[in-house]
């Protein structure tokens, strides 16, 4: 019986070097606000053989849709306050707009995209996020990824672009952290491929020195992530991206790169921003 249901947990998680791989890649916001920027990062992005995923947010167009439309925005320890008027414009900013126009340009790269948010074939189920004193409104924290109906999507040849918006099953949409959907995505898809995990946005990497772009930190493993935050010298902005980027390694994704868009060849191959490691 031992046997038995080692062979079994061998079928269902074959080493790396017999599974496909598979990128998933986040796309920050101020990038998709520079046009140029943006079109030359998806340029690459459509240019990646293997089998991938974008994870995108929206950028600053909807704060300024809001202003325009007079919904007062708040922000609590970086995070958006989600009432029920912002969630009609995130969610037609970001599932609407903005990925629409993503895949339109990664279509004229020849690369056949299909843009979903996480409501689409119940792919990313949520609930709304639940905080002893903060009311973050219609803010979603995920539950489960719908795996399978992924990787037949994947099968096809197609090239994922994801809006961060997910659901409850009850009719509710839900606002959801961009670099959670990444991360989540990832880990659930680290059974069946070679997950590389890429945190793609403005900055060089992890920097020692936030204003500094040449103090980048070429490898982080949890030991000196913990003493980096005792001596305060990570950027708090960026301790989310790094918390995330440890819990998918401990969730099986295969590696975790932190960098700049416009590098993204690099980072595929290593060459540039952080590598975060649990050696």
């Amino acid at each position: 019986m031992e046997k038995i249901s080692e062979t079994i947990v061998r079928l269902q998680n074959p080493p790396l070097g017999d599974r496909g791989k598979l990128y998933v890649i986040k796309i920050g916001g101020n990038i998709i606000d520079d046009e140029k920027k943006l079109s030359s990062f998806l340029k690459s992005f459509a240019a990646i053989d293997e089998k991938k995923i974008l994870v995108h947010g929206g950028g600053k167009l909807a704060t300024k849709l809001a202003e325009k439309m007079g919904v007062e925005q708040k922000l609590v320890e970086g995070r958006r306050i989600t009432d029920a008027e912002t969630l009609k414009i995130v969610t037609m900013v970001y599932a609407g707009y903005v990925n629409k126009n993503i895949v339109a340009q990664l279509q004229s790269f020849n690369c056949n995209a299909m843009g979903l948010s996480g409501v689409d074939g119940d792919i990313i189920l949520a609930h709304k996020r639940k905080h002893p004193v903060i009311d973050f409104g219609f803010v979603g924290d995920v539950d489960s990824v719908n795996a399978p109906l992924l990787k037949n999507l994947l099968n096809q040849n197609l090239s994922l672009v994801f809006a961060p918006i997910t659901h409850d099953q009850t009719g509710q949409l839900l606002n959801t952290n961009a670099d959670t959907i990444a991360q989540e995505i990832a880990k659930a898809m680290s059974g069946e491929y070679e997950v590389k995990l890429i945190y793609s946005f403005e900055k060089s990497g992890v920097l020692m020195d936030a204003d500094d772009e040449n103090t980048v930190i070429s490898s982080i493993n949890p030991g000196y992530y913990k003493e980096l935050k005792a001596k305060e010298k990570i950027f708090a902005g960026m301790i989310p991206k790094l918390d995330n980027a440890f819990a998918a390694l401990k969730s099986g994704v295969n590696k975790v790169i932190i960098g700049k868009a416009e590098e993204l060849d690099k980072l595929m191959k290593g060459t540039a921003g952080t590598t975060i490691n649990n050696d």
